[in-house]
């Protein structure tokens, strides 16, 4: 039996703390609110983020990060990106009391506003080696309100430390959660965060009345945006054909769970971002992602359109009917080229 504390009780972190509960481990769940953790041990229920799920009877949550960490083999970070700093400080300070070091793991899809880093080198730069031997990722196609009704769902985790991709990957994986190993941590995290963007363009495709064949073009050639992007910043191509990479697109482009697809359906339907925003209640990875990877774009000198025309709607107001006629009219080209 592996010991495992998830930090962030949203509809993610209580999914996975779910599964590795199910699955006869000891999970404990750290959350930040005294009265979710009592719900979660009490009624066995998570309301605001999943509101039709019975949690396993072996899940324990609680508001004491000490206690959480104590004795844990891995520590999985499932926080908003906005929150990760915070957390980790948190974190640090915990395992530097205690003494203890973990394998640390994180399940966030997004990168940081302002600095646009990724989460591990968040995590990296805020708890010491000392208190961590291993730094890995958990990505791939995966709603949290499918997983925890037992869908078929597969992931990737990502990581240069195969013993501590492997001991996660066992941690997870049961008859209807299937858990893959990768070793490109940058390229999962990278795609991880960009199918955000691309999520927001297809949601305001199906808002405005478009159908598949839309979705499918934009989810294609967003492909190409990714690949491009991805190879000057390091990532492994491999990565973008693989669960971390168009396994995850396709699910966040194509499914009303995903929030970032409701932001833009809800864009594509006259709202404004901030209604969009005020509705959903939630964080919206996409929105901050975009700008990072619009001003990644130019730092790299890739030719992102795609991205550039969601930019454009988010932080310009430029109308999505304008933004989508402007790509519409570029010049023709092979599928070869650029």
């Amino acid at each position: 039996m592996t010991k495992i504390a998830v930090l962030g009780a949203g509809s993610w972190g209580t999914a996975l703390a779910n599964t590795a509960a199910e699955n006869g481990h000891d999970v404990r769940l750290w959350t930040h609110h005294s009265d979710q953790a009592a719900e979660i041990n009490h009624n066995k229920t998570n309301t605001k983020y999943l509101p039709d799920a019975t949690l396993s009877e072996q899940l324990f949550a609680t508001d004491d990060m000490a206690l959480a960490v104590k004795d844990s083999d891995i520590v999985l970070c499932v926080v908003p990106t906005k929150a990760v700093r915070e957390v980790a400080k948190q974190l640090a300070d915990t395992l530097a009391q205690l003494n203890h070091q973990v394998i640390l793991a994180h399940a966030t899809k997004g990168l940081e506003q302002g600095t646009y880093k990724r989460i591990s080198e968040m995590l990296s730069e805020e708890i010491p080696e000392t208190y961590r031997y291993a730094l890995v990722v958990v990505s791939g196609p995966s709603h949290a309100e499918d997983v925890i009704k037992h869908d078929l769902t597969a992931v990737s985790i990502g990581g240069s430390d195969e013993n501590a991709t492997k001991l996660l990957q066992r941690v997870l994986s049961n008859k209807t959660f299937r858990a893959y190993t990768n070793h490109d941590l940058l390229g999962s995290e990278l795609f991880a965060a960009l199918k955000n963007i691309v999520a927001i363009g297809s949601g305001a495709l199906v808002g405005l009345g478009y159908g598949a064949n839309a979705q499918a073009a934009l989810l294609t050639r967003s492909l190409v945006e990714m690949r491009q992007l991805g190879l000057a910043m390091g990532a492994q191509e491999k990565t973008l054909y693989e669960l971390a990479g168009i396994g995850d697109l396709i699910v966040t482009g194509m499914s009303p769970n995903s929030r970032n697809y409701r932001a833009g359906l809800g864009l594509g339907q006259g709202k404004s971002l901030k209604q969009v925003s005020d509705d959903m209640g939630m964080v919206i990875e996409g929105v901050n992602t975009t700008k990072a990877v619009y001003d990644f774009s130019q730092q790299y000198h890739v030719d992102m359109p795609i991205t550039k025309a969601i930019y454009q709607v988010l932080y310009d107001n430029k109308p999505l009917s304008e933004a989508i006629n402007d790509l519409m009219s570029r010049p023709l080209k092979s599928e070869d080229a650029l």
